[in-house]
């Protein structure tokens, strides 16, 4: 049962289109551009979400504080990026935390509070810097605003899963271990696809 879920867990997670194509600021503004960033990219939605899941599983204080330490570092790395900081391989460190943010998933783990939020940090400030590189014209404040929105929002829905998740019992457990095996396969495939 557990492989199966895992299997159209992954399926799912591997066929999800994104919600929307790169907006062009000057059409659409910068903060409708800044919101649908998150949500145009495979990579983002993924681990956002697993980021809230994780904090979902983990309960306790850590359902703030996990998601809160990545939105906090992901607006740090958006404003290194804005002053020109440049870390190398930004990409692949994106799509290295739907791996492992994957991983904690599916293997439920739970890791102190501090080094929970450390750990998510370290990925969303590669998470902010890459947003800083995508600003492609748009007004920095708004833009900025318009994906921490959607950020919470995916941390959230997240969240809400992890936690609707654990009300099953041992079934919602297997069921979100199978979202974070899927996920991890989506980071591998985003890593070396």
């Amino acid at each position: 049962m557990l492989k199966r879920s895992a299997a159209a867990a992954t399926a799912l997670l591997a066929g999800a289109a994104p919600a929307f194509a790169h907006l062009d600021p000057a059409a659409h503004g910068s903060l409708l551009t800044g919101i649908a960033h998150p949500l145009s990219g495979l990579d983002h939605i993924l681990a956002m979400v697993a980021v809230g899941l994780w904090a979902g599983q983990i309960g306790g204080r850590a359902v703030f504080a996990v998601p809160a330490a990545f939105v906090g570092t992901m607006i740090g790395g958006f404003l290194l990026g804005l002053a020109g900081v440049a870390l190398p391989a930004v990409e692949p460190m994106v799509a290295a935390s739907v791996l492992v943010l994957g991983l904690l998933v599916a293997a439920s783990v739970r890791l102190p509070l501090a080094a929970g939020a450390g750990l998510v940090g370290l990925f969303a400030l590669f998470h902010g810097l890459a947003h800083a590189g995508e600003l492609n014209g748009a007004g920095a404040a708004t833009f900025g605003l318009g994906f921490v929105a959607s950020t919470v929002l995916l941390h959230a829905a997240g969240i809400g899963l992890g936690l609707g998740l654990a009300r099953f019992g041992r079934t919602g457990a297997a069921l979100a271990r199978a979202l974070g095996t899927g996920t991890a396969v989506a980071g591998l495939a985003l890593m070396f696809g």
